[in-house]
């Protein structure tokens, strides 16, 4: 059972260890709310994760801590227990998904504990940290189904209400559920009229199927951006206590959670990674009834992998209508290639692609396929440019406005 006296104990725990995360006035984020970002990803270790972890560390008893401790991680919790572990002097073992971007698999090492790498996903790595518990008699710390890991990220819940005590709401990126329970329990119990929702990736929406139908439910597979939610299945704690206290809990696309990351290091000067940003995505998108409400989302993490961090931006800038590729069925003749060149340029765009191709078109032997790439301001400015391309008599061949 979750008591509010074990969050107020977490928070005196941490204050020896925490960076305080002050809240960011984001005015750019959405026009029509009133945001605010909390930026867990300027944790030590680059996530919220750490509260949870040392905590929950802390309150081991000697005979448990001279055991060892292990856990299984998609990266972020990895990195809090280690800092916590090695902090007191215990020795960590932690299972992470093969997957899990290189540079969390190398923070954690550097924070001092031992890695394993497992075959397939994060409930992959769970499974085999139980096994590992088992066989070597170390102590589990779980990364969201647990009392005082809850207690540790639910200090998250306090500070908001200390730092915005007028907030209206708070918008929560959901895995395992642990940072939502934590956050919800807490404010809830302190004033049960501030909203709490969460949200999760498409493609892994555990939390949202098992609230849908009211049991928690295990997904086949998950796929996203969003590593550190790519959660299978919810914990048994985190249910119960999402379904008493979270108002709800929607999902956001790939796309969205691209423009988020992409928002955030452009207005913000923030970086977070995908996990991190799907509060934002959530508000930016007008997921959640928060139209002029004083609204808090929780950047939960800035770890992201830096190699893909070029793809993320490009998907960012396709999604909100500053990068677009298009299709063209043209003469093969002089000049046609100049003229449309000359209409994107007389709209201001500006080209960085282009494909020329005469033999994937096999109706009319004396066309081609041309096929355009340019930065562009908005999805108005896209609509303008498509417009005045067929008011010269091309023929566009696609028809997705976003790229």
């Amino acid at each position: 059972m979750l008591q509010l006296d074990n969050f107020y104990k977490a928070r005196y725990v941490l204050s020896k260890v925490l960076r305080k995360t002050e809240l960011v006035h984001a005015r750019k984020i959405n026009p029509n709310v009133d945001v605010y970002l909390k930026p867990e990803c300027l944790q030590k270790t680059g996530s919220f994760k750490l509260r949870g972890a040392y905590y929950k560390i802390s309150q081991l008893s000697e005979e448990e801590k001279a055991k060892g401790v292990i856990a299984c991680s998609a990266g972020n919790h990895a990195q809090g227990v280690a800092l916590g572990a090695t902090a007191m002097g215990v020795k960590s073992l932690i299972c992470l998904p093969e997957g899990a971007p290189i540079s969390k698999v190398e923070a954690t090492k550097k924070l001092g504990a031992e890695v394993c790498l497992v075959p397939g996903v994060y409930d992959d790595a769970y499974a085999r940290a139980l096994q590992l518990k088992d066989e070597k008699g170390y102590t589990f710390v779980h990364p969201f189904d647990d009392e005082n890991v809850i207690a540790g990220q639910g200090t998250i819940g306090l500070e908001l209400l200390d730092q915005l005590p007028d907030v209206e709401a708070v918008v929560v990126p959901v895995g395992g559920g642990g940072l939502i329970s934590g956050v919800a329990f807490a404010i809830k119990n302190l004033n049960p009229k501030i909203k709490v929702y969460g949200v999760q990736a498409v493609g892994a929406p555990s939390m949202v199927n098992s609230i849908r139908d009211h049991k928690i439910e295990s997904l086949p597979s998950v796929s996203t951006i969003a590593d550190g939610i790519a959660v299978k299945e919810p914990g048994k704690l985190t249910f119960e206590t999402c379904s008493q206290y979270v108002d709800d809990i929607v999902t956001v696309t790939e796309d969205e959670i691209c423009a988020a990351i992409l928002q955030l290091i452009e207005s913000e000067k923030m970086v977070a990674e995908g996990a991190g940003a799907t509060s934002v995505a959530a508000v930016m998108f007008n997921k959640l009834p928060v139209k002029g409400k004083k609204t808090v989302c929780i950047v939960s993490g800035g770890n992201i992998d830096v190699t893909i961090l070029n793809r993320v931006i490009d998907r960012g800038l396709a999604k909100t209508g500053r990068l677009y590729t298009l299709d063209l069925e043209l003469d093969d003749k002089p000049g046609e290639l100049l003229e449309v060149c000359r209409v994107i340029a007389n709209l201001g765009a500006n080209v960085i692609g282009v494909h020329h191709d005469r033999s994937s078109n096999r109706k009319n032997v004396n066309a081609c396929i041309l096929r355009i790439s340019m930065e562009t301001k908005n999805e108005e400015h896209i609509a303008a440019i498509r417009q005045a391309l067929i008011d010269k008599k091309f023929t566009i061949l696609d028809t997705n406005l976003n790229g």
